[in-house]
């Protein structure tokens, strides 16, 4: 892996562990952001393969009614900057 690549991944495995530790969202929504960190540190899998699997794991927290706005906002942008990371790495 690239290591601008690697560094991204850390930056925003760092957002989800500060959504996970937020207690101003739902438990369900705080494991959801731990799965999906989980997801992304299973080195034996392809890392399109881990970051699709995040991305799908976050787009059904973002559709939660129960999400506070601000919750929403932050799984939208590193939803955002997993497809962009998924960019860099398939050129």
């Amino acid at each position: 892996m690239e290591y601008d690549a690697k560094t991204k991944l850390n930056q925003i495995v760092d957002v989800l562990d500060q959504l996970a530790e937020d207690t101003s969202v739902p438990r369900n929504i705080r494991r959801g952001a731990t799965e999906a960190k989980a997801k992304l540190n299973q080195d034996r899998e392809a890392l399109d393969v881990r970051v699709a699997g995040a991305i799908g794991k976050l787009d059904d927290l973002a559709n939660d009614p129960n999400i506070p706005m601000h919750g929403r906002t932050v799984i939208y942008r590193i939803i955002s900057e997993l497809e962009n990371l998924l960019k860099t790495v398939s050129k």
